[in-house]
C-alpha cells in the first residue's frame, strides 16, 4: 500500500473507535476544568501568601494545574491507539495489508500524533485564557515574555505524553499491562521521586517532570534544576524517542 493509503487507513481506524472520542474529551475537560478551579483558588489565596511565594507566583503555570490529571487520559489514548489491534487480533490483518512494519507503525503514530497535537494546542490555549480570567488582576498576558512559549509548550507536552505511551504500548502490546505500568509511573512514582529530597535529583530527569518545565514562565526562588524549559522538553523528547525506537525494534523482531 502507498504511504497515503496507509495513513488514510490509520485515520479511519482511529476516528472509528469510540475510545478516541472519550479519552481525548476527558483530557480536554479535566485539564480545563481543574485549571479553572485551581486558578480561582489561587486568586483567593494570593493575599495570604508569603513574600517568597508571591515572588515565585506563576499565573501561566497555575492555569495548567489540571495537566497532571489530563495527561492520564492522553496516556490511555496513546496506549489504546497501538494496543487495541493486538487485543482484538486485528494486528494480523493490518500487517498482512501492510507488510512493511516500519511504515505501519510510523503511519499509526503520525496520525495519532497529529490528532494529539491539535487537541493539545486547543486545550492549552483554552486552559490558559480561562485560567487567566479566573486570576483577575494577577493574570498574565499572552504577549508577556515566555508566556506564548509556555502555552504552545503545553500542547506539545500533551502530545509527547501520548507518543511516549504509544512507544511503551508497542513494546508491551497488552493494553492492561501498558496502563498498569504507565499509570502508576506517572501518577505515583514520578511524583514521589520528584518531591522527596533524597530522590528529587533523579525525579527531575523523568519525562513528565522534565517536560513540564516548558510550561513554566517564572522560576521558583529556590529552584536548582540544571536545565531550563527547552532543556526539559529535550529530555522528554529523548524519552519519547527511546520508547518509539524500542517499539519499532520489537515490532520488527516479533511475530504478530
Amino acid at each position: 500500500m502507498a504511504a497515503t493509503q496507509v495513513i488514510r487507513s490509520e485515520w479511519t481506524k482511529i476516528r472509528s473507535v469510540a475510545s478516541t472520542v472519550w479519552t481525548l474529551s476527558l483530557a480536554v475537560v479535566v485539564t480545563i476544568g481543574l485549571g479553572i478551579l485551581i486558578s480561582a483558588l489561587s486568586k483567593n489565596e494570593f493575599d495570604n501568601m508569603s513574600r517568597e511565594d508571591k515572588l515565585s507566583f506563576d499565573p501561566t503555570f497555575i492555569s495548567f494545574a489540571g495537566m497532571s490529571l489530563g495527561q492520564l487520559a492522553m496516556i490511555v489514548f496513546g496506549v489504546l491507539v497501538v494496543s487495541n489491534e493486538y487485543s482484538t487480533g486485528m494486528i494480523r490483518t493490518s500487517l498482512a495489508a501492510v507488510p512493511q512494519r516500519g511504515s505501519f507503525l510510523v503511519s499509526k503514530i503520525a496520525v495519532a500524533t497529529g490528532l494529539s497535537l491539535a487537541v493539545g494546542l486547543v486545550t492549552s490555549f483554552v486552559t490558559f485564557f480561562l485560567g487567566q480570567a479566573m486570576l483577575g488582576s494577577h493574570r498574565a498576558e499572552i504577549g508577556d515574555p515566555g508566556v506564548l512559549r509556555a502555552v504552545i509548550g503545553g500542547g506539545v507536552y500533551m502530545t509527547l505524553i501520548a507518543m511516549f505511551s504509544m512507544g511503551v504500548a508497542a513494546m508491551l502490546r497488552s493494553p492492561m499491562l501498558s496502563l498498569g505500568i504507565l499509570m502508576p509511573f506517572f501518577f505515583l512514582i514520578s511524583n514521589i521521586l520528584g518531591n522527596v529530597s533524597a530522590t528529587e535529583k533523579i525525579g527531575r530527569f523523568l519525562p513528565d517532570q522534565a517536560g513540564s518545565r516548558i510550561m513554566q514562565v517564572v522560576t521558583p526562588i529556590d529552584d536548582d534544576t540544571p536545565y531550563g524549559p527547552w532543556g526539559g522538553l529535550g529530555i522528554m523528547a529523548l524519552w519519547v524517542a527511546a520508547a518509539l525506537i524500542g517499539g519499532y525494534v520489537l515490532l520488527k523482531k516479533r511475530d504478530a
